[in-house]
């Protein structure tokens, strides 16, 4: 049991992870408000992207700027001693795409008012059978 609780508590960030995607997935599946499940997508979206920010980090890591190289001369450079930038980088695409779909629905969301008076997902769908 000592050994459970020592893991969840190494590994706490993940667990945050996991229960703000939780969250997000609850609220797209079960919420009926468009808005509501517009917000449930985008707290999954940055549950992701803490989640890959937070592999790209290491402990006592430095960044990978390598100075004073010269033709091959100097010291031996550790691929260890760095922190990989490349989930970073990626995450900054992610940011920038997830600020764009989110405009794009609230654009569509506020659209779907204002034709149909409701975001409610219900009523939505009975509007759109009776015609």
């Amino acid at each position: 049991m000592t050994d459970l609780l020592a893991l969840i508590a190494a590994k706490y960030n993940y667990w945050l992870y996991v229960i703000l995607m939780m969250i997000g997935l609850y609220a797209m599946i079960a919420k009926n408000n468009l808005i509501k499940k517009l917000v449930g997508m985008n707290i999954f979206q940055t549950a992701i992207i803490l989640f890959y920010v937070s592999i790209g980090y290491k402990r006592d890591a430095t960044l990978p700027i390598i100075e004073n190289v010269h033709g091959g001369h100097g010291s031996v450079i550790h691929a260890i001693n760095y922190i990989n930038p490349l989930p970073h980088v990626l995450m900054l695409t992610a940011i920038v795409v997830s600020v764009a779909t989110f405009g794009v629905a609230m654009a569509l969301a506020v659209r779907i008012y204002q034709r149909y008076q409701t975001l409610e997902e219900d009523e939505l769908r009975m509007r759109l059978s009776e015609k």
